[in-house]
């Protein structure tokens, strides 16, 4: 049976978000669409929609990217259906201050101009609940610093696929710790060439392999900074 088949208003909410599941995993943007104004339409606030229906969908996207069972082409189709629903709902969520899990800078270094897996990132932590602002390639150490200032970001994102351009990130970390900030923000590093070894010498906070890693480190060590707050 082909999804023309299925009349998506016909669906009860929780069948109708089980379907947005599988059209997320399938990267079906116009279903995605017509899946979060229904939703809407049937009172579900724009939070609710975000986190049951895109997130969770995004969440078992990541799993099985994770696990080798999709590849990034099938994870860019998914993540392009995710941001046709975010579209919709990113308006609404800002009118009614919905929580954000947390704010990310990201950005390809000085010298690369490479940004598929960046992207992939982005959509898979926008997809994840985060707040992300992608400042783009080749960035020099300035461009991260006026992005800090006027983001207040809680995460910085690096990313280098070439091995000329990894020890840019260097030069980004120790920016921050000359500045007297390095500690004010967690900083992931990714990339192709980039290994745990690398990230812990140039002092990232968490190296991150692909994008469904990055999200799980982000979430992981954004709960872990709200507990230590929490105590201090």
């Amino acid at each position: 049976m082909s999804d023309d088949d299925i009349d998506l208003s016909a669906l009860s909410d929780d069948d109708l978000v089980a379907q947005m599941h599988d059209d997320l995993y399938d990267g079906l943007k116009e279903e995605i669409e017509e899946g979060v104004r229904i939703l809407l339409d049937r009172g579900w606030t724009p939070y609710e929609v975000l986190t049951k229906a895109l997130v969770e969908g995004m969440r078992i996207v990541g799993i099985d990217f994770r696990d080798g069972i999709l590849f990034v082409p099938e994870v860019l189709l998914s993540a392009n259906a995710m941001k046709a629903g975010m579209f919709i709902l990113r308006p609404l969520l800002a009118e009614t201050n919905a929580p954000k899990v947390g704010k990310m800078v990201i950005g390809t270094v000085k010298g690369d101009i490479h940004d598929i897996g960046k992207n992939l990132v982005s959509m898979m932590m926008e997809g994840a609940g985060f707040e992300v602002i992608d400042i783009g390639i080749n960035n020099p150490v300035e461009n991260y610093l006026a992005a800090i200032e006027e983001h207040k970001p809680d995460i910085i994102g690096l990313s280098a696929l070439l091995t000329t351009t990894m020890p840019y990130m260097k030069v980004v970390i120790d920016t921050l710790v000359e500045k007297g900030i390095r500690d004010d923000y967690i900083v992931l590093v990714g990339g192709a060439p980039l290994n745990e070894e690398f990230g812990e010498a140039v002092g990232a906070d968490g190296y991150c392999r692909d994008a469904a890693v990055a999200v799980e480190t982000a979430k992981d060590l954004i709960a872990r900074r709200h507990n230590r707050l929490a105590k201090a």
